[in-house]
C-alpha cells in the first residue's frame, strides 16, 4: 500500500465518524459532508502529483549535474528512466509517477557507484604517476594514459630512455607525455588530380 492510499484511507474513517466521537469536531465534521468525496481525493491526488513532480525533478537535476561534472568519463546508464513507454503525449497517473521516480533513484545509484569507482581509479592513476616521476628506472616502458587521471581523453604518460639504446644501456630513463590525440583519418587535404601538370 502507498503513502497516498494510506493518507485517503484515513480520511474517509475521519469523514466517516459519529459527529459525538471524542476529539470530533463538529465544524470540521460539517465541513468535510459539504464537501463531496471526489473533491477531497482530487486535492489529495493534486498535492500527491506535485510531490511526485517535485521529486523527479530534483533527480534530474542531481542526475544532470553528475553527467556535466564528470563527462566524458561518466555518462547516463544506459537502462535510463524511461520507466513508463507511451505512444504519445499523455497525462501519468500517480502510479506511473512513481515509477518514473523510482527509476530516477535507481539511475542515481548506479551513478553513485560508477562515480565512487572512478574517483578511485583516478587516485590510483595519480599515485602511480607520482611514483613514475619519482622513480622512472622502476617503470621501464610504463604507459599511463590521460584518461585514467581524468585530466582529458588524449595524451599518454610514458617511460622511456633518454637519448634511445645509448640511454636504456646507461639507465637514463624519463617520463615524457605524448603530443595528445592523433589526427583524424583523412583529413589531409588531397590535390585535385586536374590540377597536377
Amino acid at each position: 500500500m502507498t503513502n497516498y492510499e494510506q493518507q485517503v484511507i484515513d480520511r474517509e474513517r475521519q469523514a466517516q465518524a459519529p459527529i459525538d466521537a471524542p476529539g470530533h469536531d463538529r465544524a470540521g465534521s460539517r465541513l468535510a459532508g459539504a464537501m463531496r468525496p471526489g473533491c477531497l481525493t482530487a486535492l489529495d491526488e493534486r498535492a500527491a502529483r506535485a510531490t511526485l513532480r517535485t521529486q523527479i525533478a530534483r533527480l534530474e537535476r542531481e542526475r544532470s549535474a553528475i553527467v556535466a561534472e564528470r563527462f566524458p568519463h561518466i555518462r547516463v546508464p544506459v537502462a535510463s528512466s524511461r520507466a513508463v513507454r507511451t505512444s504519445g503525449p499523455m497525462l501519468l497517473d500517480l502510479g506511473e509517477l512513481e515509477r518514473v521516480r523510482d527509476a530516477l533513484a535507481a539511475d542515481m545509484q548506479q551513478l553513485r557507484v560508477r562515480v565512487s569507482e572512478r574517483v578511485e581509479r583516478e587516485r590510483r592513476a595519480r599515485e602511480q604517476l607520482a611514483q613514475m616521476q619519482l622513480h622512472p628506472g622502476r617503470y621501464k616502458f610504463a604507459r599511463l594514459p590521460v584518461r585514467d587521471l581524468g585530466q582529458g581523453v588524449c595524451g599518454v604518460w610514458e617511460v622511456r630512455p633518454r637519448l634511445g639504446l645509448i640511454g636504456m644501456l646507461a639507465g637514463w630513463w624519463q617520463l615524457k607525455l605524448s603530443s595528445g590525440c592523433p589526427l583524424a583519418r583523412g583529413s589531409r587535404s588531397k590535390r585535385d588530380p586536374g590540377s597536377q601538370r
